[in-house]
């Protein structure tokens, strides 16, 4: 399968473009960063560098790679919770997720893609009793950052969402190289930043449309639908490259 990595140079992707290749896809994956192209050739990608707000050079790129899916793990957060800047981060991430989505889908349907997979986040769900599952409310109408938050998460999802084919991975907080916490779960619900890479893997041959949590088993979040429709596993680490 010929796919799009938006956002393979991210904490994800980094760990999701090597997964795909061994998988036996055509990868070409994104970075705005030019100086990360290399990288990103080393693990098997085909490199392009653009900037998600550049709409017109990002369907360009789109059309040029013919893929067959797209997977959307764009995210803009270079600051810690607890650090002066957090609240700008938050900001920035939240365009990516409103008009980087935006754009994103808009080559997909250029393109005659009909297949997403996109990163969301699992920890806006509104308070309630028991583990949140899939159908469960978010926090809309939350006051402050959360708020904005919510906002920005519903319109990925529900830009993502109404592609014919559009699947959404509700991700716990991540942790493991690259992540806020690298020595182990720094929040829950929490999931390892290696078998959020594989959800993608999975959810690109094998989920149906619709959305997903992905976390490890916690009392306040459920991925049995994860476990049970895509076969995720959070204990997922890769072997090592030959």
């Amino acid at each position: 399968m010929r796919v799009f990595l938006a956002g393979a140079s991210g904490v994800i992707g980094r760990g999701l473009a090597p997964l795909l290749v061994r998988a036996g896809h055509q990868v070409t994956g994104t970075t705005r960063n030019a100086d990360k192209a290399s990288a990103l050739r080393a693990l098997g990608a085909d490199p392009v560098v653009v900037d998600v707000f550049d709409a017109a050079k990002l369907s360009e790129l789109v059309a040029a790679a013919r893929p067959d899916a797209i997977i959307h793990q764009l995210t803009d957060l270079p600051f810690a919770p607890g650090t002066p800047r957090y609240e700008e981060g938050l900001k920035r991430n939240a365009r990516i997720r409103i008009e980087g989505t935006r754009n994103l889908v808009a080559a997909a349907r250029a393109a005659c893609v009909t297949r997403m997979v996109a990163q969301s986040i699992a920890f806006v769900y509104a308070p309630g009793a028991g583990a949140r599952v899939e159908t469960d409310p978010l926090a809309t109408g939350a006051p402050g950052l959360l708020g904005r938050t919510v906002e920005a998460v519903q319109a990925l999802e529900n830009g993502v969402l109404a592609l014919p084919e559009g699947i959404v991975l509700r991700h716990a907080f991540l942790y493991g190289p690259g992540t806020w916490f690298v020595d182990g779960p720094g929040r829950t619900p929490a999931v390892h930043v290696d078998a959020a890479a594989q959800a993608a893997l999975l959810a690109l041959s094998k989920g149906k449309p619709g959305v997903y949590n992905v976390g490890e088993d916690d009392p306040g979040l459920s991925s049995e639908k994860a476990k049970r429709e895509l076969g995720f596993d959070a204990s997922f680490r890769p072997d090592p490259p030959p």
